[in-house]
């Protein structure tokens, strides 16, 4: 299985081999015992690359975890229990990730010397599985899932705008009045773009804005938000210190949609590594003591 995974991470049999590492035809020979195994067709193989069959991505997720186990159980078996040691690879959405998360791993890693750390900044739903990923910080409601989730907190998004274009243009009353303002629009595809806030339902009511200003950055449009560029739609704990000072202003807070919840997802079977154990407690801890997510800025 280890010779099939690294065929398929690497995209041929022979830089397989070199990694292993292994002779090509001994790493050849293997797969092949594999597929005889299983009775299947795994790989496709061409002279330039490997292509996996449906039975293959099958065992290629599965294999992966499984391997990852056995490191697990050889870590564990092999060293200090009460030292955890090893690699941890950790997925956050980019902007809570460089903000938050990567400024509490340096004293995460003061504090177990022997563990190392893999932050993976990605604005998407990861596969913990196929991508080898331990640990997902997720934003949303949760779909059904066969993976553990630990709730960080609530996310609040929130409008607000500086004094000074509010002097120029007015203060919106309503969601609708935001058609006729400069709007701060955070997507990678500049369009038509429409802002969610609550109407007495559940889901709440989308409506269509007047974006002036696209970026994929929410740093640079709360920047420009800042210098009366518009109003612009961003997380509340990113502008707590702003909306406290007086640098921007809350608006339409009686429309602002239901919180949405921020978890900490790990597969079942990494609930008894004492790596992961101790990486999920710090954070957990840590993240309780951020005054960002405690204030009721914050929260719903």
């Amino acid at each position: 299985m280890a010779a099939f995974v690294r065929a398929v991470d690497s995209g041929s049999l022979s830089a397989a081999a070199r990694a292993l590492p292994s002779s090509l035809t001994a790493v050849s020979r293997q797969i092949s015992a594999l597929e005889e195994h299983f009775g299947t067709r795994l790989l496709l193989r061409t002279t330039r690359q490997l292509a996996l069959t449906d039975d293959g991505r099958i065992l290629y997720e599965r294999a992966k975890a499984i391997l990852g186990e056995v490191r697990e159980i050889e870590a564990a078996l092999s060293r200090d229990p009460h030292q955890p040691s090893g690699r941890i690879r950790v997925s956050s959405p980019s902007l809570i990730g460089r903000l938050v998360v990567a400024p509490l791993l340096v004293e995460f890693l003061r504090c177990y010397p022997a563990l190392s750390v893999d932050l993976l900044l990605i604005d998407r739903a990861v596969d913990m599985v196929e991508e080898d990923i331990h640990l997902a910080i997720r934003i949303g409601r949760l779909r059904d899932s066969q993976l553990v989730a630990r709730k960080l907190t609530d996310l609040q998004m929130i409008v607000c705008a500086s004094p000074d274009y509010l002097d120029r243009r007015g203060e919106p009353q309503t969601p609708a009045e935001l058609s006729a303002h400069d709007c701060l629009v955070f997507s990678d595809s500049p369009g038509s773009a429409e802002w969610r806030f609550a109407d007495g339902t559940k889901t709440g009511r989308k409506f269509r804005i007047s974006g002036r200003l696209w970026m994929n950055s929410l740093d640079a449009l709360v920047g420009a938000a800042r210098d009366g560029a518009g109003i612009v739609r961003v997380p509340s704990w990113q502008v707590q210190s702003d909306v406290a000072s007086g640098r921007l202003r809350r608006l339409l807070i009686k429309h602002e949609p239901a919180p949405t919840p921020l978890h900490l997802m790990l597969q079942p079977s990494r609930l008894a590594s004492p790596k992961i154990r101790a990486f999920v407690d710090y954070l957990v801890e840590q993240w309780d003591k951020i005054d960002a997510f405690r204030s009721p800025h914050s929260r719903a």
